[in-house]
């Protein structure tokens, strides 16, 4: 099969297990903007998941990406996946322990709810455990086995928000005198949301356990110290990326001034949201691309397929950012039913740019990742994540939730042209920049027109963006389809 059809095909299955779900996640966005009503809770809601976010990526010390190149370079594999299970276990295990014990100390270092501390342990515990084996399944390329698993775990999660958050306080109400009211009460949203995901993590985990019965355990300590060492900079990286990604957030809601923090952090989380096109764009395209780049680095001039993954990726791009930019209003009163956080829309443009730099870096940063110099991605990402703060820290008290969205902005598009440049110099890819370059400007102008010039104006912007797809056509149309309609062999 064509290796670039090989990698859509699978890269659209990896889209489905990431898109899909948040599809259906989508959902939330609605009912939580109508369950906190004054974008106050939401904020809190918001505040939250950026520091698990946070905590997830020491929870994976990058042992993900490091099982990636060491299961493809170790003859035994076996070896691999139990040093890893056993590594991730007992560091999951340990970290548990330390969060029930240091609970107030750490509601003191990140203005969360003591009560709430506990259910984000559980959620990081359950997230780590499963690791690896949704690791196994991308590397032993089962895109369905893990899009299925993926989609269950967000349906379950929906489904119980759904129960806690509509369907429980309705009965509570019409049986006010029943148990049901009891155990329902109106300052609980958040934990109920918390009990959601802590019940669709712990049913992706059951399921997932035969991959724990099935190894045979050995800890192979020599390689767990090379595999952390390969390893270490990632992490670096992952809390450099994880900061430039949620960090806006916490520091909106330290900056800003008591009793508009929290509301102000809920319109631009809610808003942020809808650039998620983007990111799934980026995260399923990536979650495709990854193992193709290390199964593919010993092959003859790989360089060439990556560049042509590379110009694909941003014509798909530019579409989808042009695309957004014209159905922005639509798109935020669908799913953004409460007009108390519509003032925040004018940041999504900003923050889909953002996103889309970000997944052009990430194909970028194949150089690094197949040469083992991941320490050149922590480099990268701790430039970002400084550029990130400075931005907030300054710009914050000056104009608010708009200095994150240009401080996302700045990090990714430097990070970006960084690792475009090192990748000149330490793995040369010959990467097809006028073309590139072209669908980017392209993009980004029509974007702005349609937003910025024509006001948002849907038949202004819809005249733009079937230019551009007939521009697209004619230009791409016979390539595409020699790669999606070839023939397997």
């Amino acid at each position: 099969m064509n290796p670039l059809k090989k990698l859509f095909k699978q890269t659209f299955i990896y889209g489905l297990a990431t898109v899909l779900p948040r599809v259906i996640s989508f959902f939330l966005l609605p009912l939580y903007t109508s369950v906190f009503e004054n974008a106050s809770g939401y904020g809190q809601y918001v505040n939250i998941y950026a520091w698990i976010a946070i905590f997830n990526v020491f929870l994976a010390y990058g042992m993900e990406t490091a099982f990636f190149r060491f299961y493809h370079k170790q003859e035994n594999k076996s070896t691999v996946v139990s040093t890893s299970l056993i590594s991730l276990l007992v560091s999951s295990l340990l970290f548990l322990i330390v969060a029930m014990v240091v609970k107030e100390s750490l509601s003191g270092l990140t203005n969360i709810n003591p009560d709430y501390i506990r259910f984000t342990a559980y959620i990081l515990v359950l997230d780590a455990l499963v690791i690896v084996p949704f690791a196994l399944l991308r590397a032993q390329e089962k895109p369905m086995n893990y899009a299925v698993l993926k989609s269950v775990n967000v349906i379950i999660n929906l489904t119980f928000n759904v129960f806690f958050l509509l369907i429980l306080p309705k009965t509570a109400q019409e049986n006010a005198a029943s148990f049901l009211s009891s155990i329902y009460r109106t300052d609980w949203e958040i934990q109920y949301i918390f009990i959601s995901n802590i019940i669709a993590s712990g049913v992706t985990l059951l399921i997932l356990l035969p991959t724990y019965f099935k190894v045979s355990y050995t800890f192979d300590a020599a390689l767990w110290k090379r595999m952390l060492k390969y390893a270490g900079p990632v992490m670096v990286a992952g809390i450099a990326f994880t900061i430039n990604e949620v960090v806006d957030k916490i520091l909106l809601t330290a900056i800003l001034p008591e009793g508009i923090a929290e509301a102000e952090v809920g319109k631009y989380g809610a808003c942020y949201k809808l650039a998620l096109f983007m990111t799934l764009f980026g995260t399923a395209f990536r979650m495709g691309v990854e193992p193709f780049f290390f199964s593919h680095a010993k092959t003859e001039k790989p360089q060439k397929t990556y560049a042509e993954i590379t110009s694909y990726f941003v014509i798909l791009g530019s579409l989808i950012l042009l695309g957004v930019v014209v159905f922005i209003d639509v798109l935020g009163k669908l799913l953004i039913r409460n007009a108390t956080y519509w003032e925040a829309l004018n940041v999504v443009p900003i923050i889909l740019l953002g996103s889309f730099c970000l997944g052009i870096y990430h194909n970028l940063s194949v150089w690094y990742k197949v040469t083992d110099q991941t320490k050149f991605g922590a480099y990268i990402s701790s430039v970002g994540a400084l550029i990130t703060l400075v931005i907030n820290i300054i710009f914050i008290p000056k104009i608010g939730y708009m200095a994150s969205a240009l401080a996302t902005l700045a990090a990714y598009a430097s990070m970006m042209l960084l690792s475009y440049y090192f990748g000149r110099k330490y793995y040369p890819v010959p990467y097809n920049m006028r073309k590139i370059v072209f669908y980017l400007s392209v993009s980004i102008s029509f974007s702005a027109l349609s937003f910025y010039v024509f006001n948002r104006n849907l038949i202004a912007g819809g005249l733009l963006l079937l230019l551009f797809l007939g521009m697209l056509y004619k230009l791409e149309g016979d390539k595409l389809k020699t790669i999606f309609l070839q023939r397997e062999s």
